[in-house]
């Protein structure tokens, strides 16, 4: 096998491995599985961008220019960047969502893999080295963030449940004869003014839970706060924004010198489009405390489902000028 074989080979086996460790980590909160889980992150991080640079190195053409080299480097970077916001924002406990999604990319890359195929010459332009790394990182943050909304959206629909289960017993009882909490919690307002460190209790239900002894409720404890969840998904939106912001505009000047227009309403072009347009209106959104919080964790989900879309969606279903499987 070359080397690019046997590094592809490490990241799957690194990202599977991960992947086990880092679930373990989140139903555990064992600190020894996020001590092996990562190291095994960085190793399939490392393995999946030297396997990028083997490939440009033995065949001496740009590995992003087909769906295997893209959907590579979105898995690497996907898990660079959970990397660098958990060492910052102590964000492990969504590895093993990320690592999954980053071995089920990479696996499905492998069966786009054509070899060392030389780009069409559409392709065979400087801009691919600008434009493609670009948006490609933007997926990557979008992925990592949607990890982040999806738990938002788990721990908030628990809080709600464990209300709901408060009140019956509450109206099962005579009036005043016992004092059961019901939530205080809204989601629409109340964590205007929180930060990612000092945050108050903003799920009251699962911790009368958690104190009664449910498992749930306990489990539940572990995760950060409502609001901690949505400010960490927000700041990972705001790298991914800009990135594929600027990522629309190389794309413009690059379809100016291929095809002479910046912009034909191709379908790629209106699906980055589309996407671009639901995360600015997160990130505007989400300054207005009545979206802030759940409504906005439901637009972080449909905007990744615009992603999707976009990047597979469209480059494997549909046709146009960018039906390159880029």
């Amino acid at each position: 096998m070359n080397i690019d074989q046997v590094l592809l080979i490490t990241a799957l086996a690194a990202y599977i491995t991960g992947t086990i460790v880092f679930i373990g980590y989140f139903l555990s909160r064992n600190p020894v599985m996020r001590t092996i889980g990562i190291p095994l992150a960085a190793i399939g991080c490392v393995a999946q961008f030297g396997e990028l640079g083997a490939r440009w190195i033995i065949s001496g053409i740009w590995p992003l220019t087909n769906l295997y080299g893209s959907l590579s480097l979105f898995s690497a970077m996907g898990v660079l960047i959970f990397i660098a916001f958990a060492l910052k924002y102590n964000l492990w406990f969504t590895g093993g969502f990320v690592l999954l999604i980053a071995a089920i990319a990479l696996g499905y890359a492998t069966t786009w893999n054509e070899g060392y195929m030389p780009a069409v010459p559409a392709l065979q332009s400087y801009w691919i080295k600008v434009h493609v790394p670009l948006v490609i990182s933007s997926y990557a943050s979008f992925m990592v963030a949607f990890v982040v909304g999806a738990l938002y959206l788990v721990k908030y629909s628990f809080e709600k449940y464990f209300g709901r289960k408060q009140t019956v017993a509450a109206a099962m009882t005579s009036a005043g004869a016992v004092n059961v909490p019901v939530s205080e919690y809204n989601a629409d307002v109340g964590i205007s003014d929180v930060r990612v460190t000092g945050l108050r209790n903003d799920t009251p239900n699962i911790a009368a839970a958690a104190a009664r002894g449910d498992f749930w409720g306990m489990w539940l404890e572990t995760l950060p706060s409502l609001a901690k969840l949505d400010i960490l998904a927000y700041r990972i939106i705001a790298v991914g924004l800009p990135l594929l912001t600027i990522g629309i505009i190389t794309g413009a000047w690059w379809a100016k010198e291929a095809w002479g227009a910046y912009w034909q309403w191709d379908p790629k072009e209106t699906a980055a489009l589309l996407s671009w347009i639901v995360y600015a209106s997160y990130m505007h959104l989400h300054t207005r405390n009545v979206w802030r919080g759940y409504r906005c964790a439901w637009i972080n989900v449909i905007g990744f489902a615009t992603i999707i879309f976009c990047y597979l969606g469209v480059n494997i279903w549909i046709s146009g000028l960018h039906s390159y499987k880029v």
